[in-house]
């Protein structure tokens, strides 16, 4: 039988620093995985080994320019997410991903749901943070953190600190969010087209690390859950990078 979240043990896989095609693969496995009944509940922190650009899975249409990006002398990636929205810069960025069952009712709800680990973490480091207000002509911008909707996660002066993404299949939710740390200002100009302000200092000086403590025992609370550390095995790589080829 599948484990739901109200399972009392959940997975956390440690830091993973790779390429974006990899990271998608991981987090498209563990949701199969999942469904399958073959995995607990998971969550994961990971960082991008490269500037990359995540398209949400419906998004076909942004910038030809994407395709011939340059940074400190190396192309910016360009990947596809199992997950919908818009485009999203990862650089500076800590990125989370929540697999779990058992969560009910309207999307928003299970996006609040979930974000709120986030929130109470956030708060015990001293940052408020609320969801954002962005109507419905929010998807015409190709840029996830161009706008903030109700599933994004704001500071008090408007930095958007959060942007999240969800899949639900088979009754099964994926749900990943890009934590904007440290951005490139200057990257984020020549991808968008926009100006961004830096985030507060506050947040800029916290290492991944303190970032990943703080959040992994926030979860634990708020799931009410004990996480047993278990990286991805031999076996798990093997699967993950099959996947990677046929996707």
């Amino acid at each position: 039988m599948r484990s739901n979240h109200l399972s009392t043990i959940w997975r956390l896989i440690p830091l993973i620093e790779s390429t974006g095609e990899i990271q998608m693969s991981i987090d498209r496995w563990l949701l199969d995985q999942h469904i399958l009944g073959q995995i607990p509940p998971t969550l994961r922190f990971y960082t991008w080994s490269k500037p990359t650009i995540s398209l949400g899975y419906h998004q076909r249409h942004y910038p030809e320019h994407w395709r011939s990006l340059i940074w400190q002398d190396s192309s910016v990636d360009l990947v596809k997410r199992p997950t919908g929205g818009r485009g999203v810069l990862h650089q500076g960025d800590l990125t989370y991903a929540l697999i779990g069952s058992g969560f009910v009712g309207k999307r928003v709800e299970v996006y609040q749901r979930i974000c709120q680990f986030l929130i109470d973490g956030w708060r015990s480091l001293n940052i408020d943070l609320n969801y954002g207000v962005a109507g419905k002509g929010y998807i015409h911008n190709p840029n996830c953190f161009g706008t903030a909707t109700s599933a994004d996660l704001v500071c008090a002066d408007g930095y958007k600190l959060i942007g999240s993404a969800q899949l639900i299949k088979s009754g099964v939710i994926l749900q990943h969010g890009s934590i904007r740390i440290n951005p490139d200002l200057d990257l984020f100009k020549q991808v968008f087209d926009e100006t961004i302000t830096f985030p507060p200092s506050d947040i800029s000086q916290l290492t991944s690390s303190q970032i990943i403590e703080t959040m992994t025992t926030s979860a634990q609370r708020h799931f009410q859950v004990k996480f047993e550390i278990e990286p991805l095995s031999d076996r798990e790589w093997s699967e993950i990078k099959q996947d990677s080829i046929n996707a």
